[in-house]
């Protein structure tokens, strides 16, 4: 992938942009309104690195564009591949700052997750990007980037990697806290000027911030996952301070009010901590807390972070745990765990 690397950080990326702030674009250098869908089209769908390669634009609306514009493609600055083929990326945004992304290959899927924000603001105990504090927002263009930006190969001679079928907003950062480019991304993924994916395709992972997610549940069709870890509102308080704002109690409360049992899904996310929340009487709170709800648990191993106290729970311990809520009429899974070794696992990103 020849992206150019030559293009100006003072010129405005394209990338990110709808495609009716495209067709302003075009109107404002008096080009014809119909160049912005044009524009659209060579950005997200034939994913063109420079405006050289869209063919069906004249030279002199090229040069009109490059005066002010780029198409905002950076390349990775840097990967590392896991034994498990899990390949995670380093990008370079604003500022010199440092933001990381993951492919995940798993047989005919292959799973992006994205960064939304250069470290966190929530501060989970647990978490290797909220011990990093929060250093900025991603723009659109930033998040968009990881998503077109990945090569088809990590180093020259290996097979091409599967096309992405998902993406998910796992990555460094908390999605709701930088709502307004994650929902601007989402309709870039889903429109027919767009990537034209099925919001099914995309998911969205949260501490449960409660008016970004009413809007994004009234407004997307995307997939909601929901950081839970704890169903004792002490014990999730004492390792996720925005519980004090977003009481786990009032985002189920708020999902209970919305149809989970057709196509679109919600999952709840279980880190399991040994001997903090891999008893029984855990398992009990989690089916008590979710009710009637209909969503499916995943349960994931700790992954070790220095400087934290605490521990993964056994094998045995998380099977107990799932077969427990699978008695209960709930779905629950215990997640493979992938890119450990290269630090990509779930909550090991930091820059």
């Amino acid at each position: 992938m020849n992206i150019n690397k030559s293009e100006k950080i003072d010129k405005i990326p394209l990338i990110g942009m709808t495609e009716r702030e495209l067709q302003d674009v075009a109107i404002g250098l008096g080009m014809p309104k119909f160049i912005g869908k044009q524009l659209a089209q060579w950005i997200y769908q034939k994913r063109v690195v420079s405006f050289d390669d869209m063919t069906n634009l004249s030279k002199k609306n090229k040069a009109l564009l490059e005066e002010q514009y780029c198409v905002g493609r950076t390349a990775p600055s840097g990967w590392q591949k896991s034994s498990d083929g899990t390949v995670k990326y380093v990008f370079t945004v604003a500022g010199g700052r440092k933001i990381e992304s993951v492919y995940i290959p798993d047989h005919d899927r292959a799973t992006l997750c994205v960064s939304s924000q250069v470290g966190c603001k929530m501060n989970c105990y647990f978490c290797a990007t909220g011990k990093m504090g929060f250093k900025a927002q991603l723009t659109a263009a930033e998040i968009v980037n990881q998503i077109l930006s990945i090569p088809p190969a990590p180093e020259p001679g290996q097979p091409e990697m599967n096309p992405l079928t998902n993406i998910v907003f796992m990555g460094m950062g908390e999605p709701l806290d930088n709502f307004g480019a994650v929902k601007r991304v989402i309709e870039i993924l889903t429109a027919s000027w767009g990537f034209d994916w099925s919001p099914k395709r995309i998911t969205v992972s949260t501490v449960g911030k409660l008016p970004e997610l009413k809007d994004l549940l009234d407004n997307t069709k995307v997939h909601i996952a929901i950081s839970v870890h704890s169903a004792d509102s002490r014990e999730r308080g004492s390792m996720m301070p925005a519980q004090k704002a977003f009481p786990i109690q009032s985002v189920m409360q708020l999902l209970s009010g919305y149809d989970f049992s057709h196509q679109r899904r919600l999952s709840l996310e279980y880190i399991m901590w040994r001997g903090v929340n891999d008893d029984i009487a855990h398992a009990n709170m989690l089916i008590k807390l979710i009710g009637n709800i209909d969503c499916r648990v995943n349960l994931i191993r700790y992954h070790a972070i220095p400087g934290i106290d605490l521990q993964p729970c056994s094998e045995e311990r998380m099977i107990m745990f799932r077969n427990i809520l699978n008695k209960h009429g709930i779905t629950a899974t215990i997640r493979a765990s992938r890119g450990e070794d290269i630090m990509a696992a779930c909550g090991m990103l930091a820059k």
